[in-house]
């Protein structure tokens, strides 16, 4: 068991140093600059694998620069062979201007800052112009050549020197020789592979092949040449199986994720699914249909028990002995406002009202009618579903119900109208949900 661990220690090592190269080499030329600038041995090293090399007419400027700064030092600023140097500097920057050699790198960004940076100079708007006066011994002679030779290697000299070109192929495509590297990593992965499907399958005779290759299926992502930076799924998976971090919270998290979002957007589906087929067999009049065959089919009973009747007993004591008593004093206000709207009406009511002392009494005798009404009403309902006969009365009222619903539903206008309301109330619904949703 230690000798495994120890394994999968090394191989999660490998993976890992793997990626980190597949990493370097995707962004090695984003940071060829700062390689350049701190790490030159790396520029070195690396150019040759990307097909980089310097670019003839960048690397042509910076040397005659270089053979000026000789001639100065050797003949001084007013000789004929620094005037020589000095017009070949402003053909090449015309050259430059024209020709912008730093486009295939990606650098023309460069260019501009090398050209506003000499208009600055100069006080010339015209690029071409600037080079003109900045090469010129006129200039350099007023200005003073050590300070216009500074300017030079502090701004220009660094946006020039990093400039490079690629190389192209036969094909036209920029010469890569990252596989060279990557050859190697994909070879020992390849082979390791290779080695866990047989060592798997002589352990388990009923595992096949292709079951044997799902079970290692992030390690395929190691051995594709065209994708490196995936590579660090395997890689952490790789550790975590060496033990040498624990995803397990972070495993179980993402499963719960996972599962409630496919949950969420399957109920979803399902829902808005159901909505949709309910209104189409409502349009096309398959419900109505469906509910005229059932009610004039006769009904087949499977567990001696008529559904309809159970579904009427059990509302009918929901609302007894459940809604009832919480909506009693709504009834109660709803018979007072009856009563005393018909003693508003009636003529002898109002005469009564007019003398002494008794315009109170009917509000009051009201008030214990309206009382007494609802008390014996309730209590009458009570008796009702406690009373073994009434079961009787309970399945004709069922049955009666049904015959008369039944009824009802097939009058052509009927179910017309309630197929258009349900019709409504699913498009209202499935506008709610979605909103919801959202």
């Amino acid at each position: 068991m230690r000798k495994n661990l120890w394994f999968e220690r090394l191989m999660a090592i490998i993976a890992s140093i793997g990626l980190i190269v597949a990493i370097f080499d995707f962004t090695y030329l984003s940071w060829r600059d700062f390689y350049f600038r701190n790490i030159p041995a790396i520029v070195r090293a690396y150019d040759p694998v990307k097909g980089v090399e310097p670019n003839r007419e960048t690397e042509r400027y910076l040397n005659a620069v270089e053979q000026l700064k000789l001639t100065v030092a050797q003949t001084g600023l007013a000789s004929a062979q620094t005037q020589s140097w000095l017009q070949e500097l402003d053909t090449l920057s015309v050259s430059l201007i024209q020709n912008n050699p730093f486009q295939i790198a990606g650098k023309t960004g460069n260019l501009e800052k090398i050209k506003n940076e000499v208009r600055d100079r100069v006080q010339n708007p015209s690029a071409k112009g600037a080079f003109q006066t900045f090469w010129s011994q006129k200039y350099l002679t007023t200005a003073g050549w050590d300070k216009e030779i500074q300017f030079y290697e502090r701004k220009i000299k660094p946006l020039i020197v990093t400039n490079y070109y690629r190389r192209i192929d036969e094909s036209g495509n920029y010469i890569d020789n990252f596989w060279q590297i990557d050859i190697i990593f994909i070879g020992i992965f390849t082979g390791e592979l290779i080695g866990r499907i047989f060592y798997m399958r002589r352990h388990n005779r009923r595992l096949s092949w292709q079951q044997a290759i799902v079970r290692r299926w992030y390690d395929l992502i190691l051995i594709l040449p065209f994708a490196q930076l995936l590579r660090v799924i395997p890689v952490i998976i790789r550790w975590h199986q060496a033990k040498l971090i624990n995803l397990e919270l972070v495993k179980t998290e993402l499963n719960r994720l996972f599962v409630g979002q496919i949950a969420t957007e399957l109920t979803e589906t399902v829902i808005l699914e159901v909505l949709d087929q309910t209104q189409s067999a409502l349009r096309t009049g398959q419900i109505a249909q469906v509910m005229r065959g059932y009610l004039n089919t006769p009904h087949v009973d499977l567990n001696n028990i008529n559904e309809v009747e159970v579904l009427i007993e059990i509302i009918l004591e929901i609302v007894i002995y459940r809604v009832i008593p919480k909506i009693q004093p709504d009834l109660e206000a709803i018979f007072r406002h009856l009563f005393q709207k018909a003693l508003l009406e009636s003529p002898a009511y109002r005469n009564l009202k007019m003398l002494p002392g008794i315009g109170e009494l009917p509000a009051q005798a009201i008030d214990r009618a309206v009382k007494e009404i609802s008390t014996s009403i309730y209590t009458a309902l009570t008796k009702v579903m406690e009373d073994p006969d009434s079961s009787k009365l309970s399945r004709r009222l069922a049955e009666n119900l049904t015959k008369s619903i039944g009824d009802e539903m097939q009058r052509g206008q009927t179910i017309v109208k309630i197929e258009s309301l349900l019709y409504d109330l699913i498009e209202e619904i499935k506008v709610t949900y979605g909103k919801n949703q959202n």
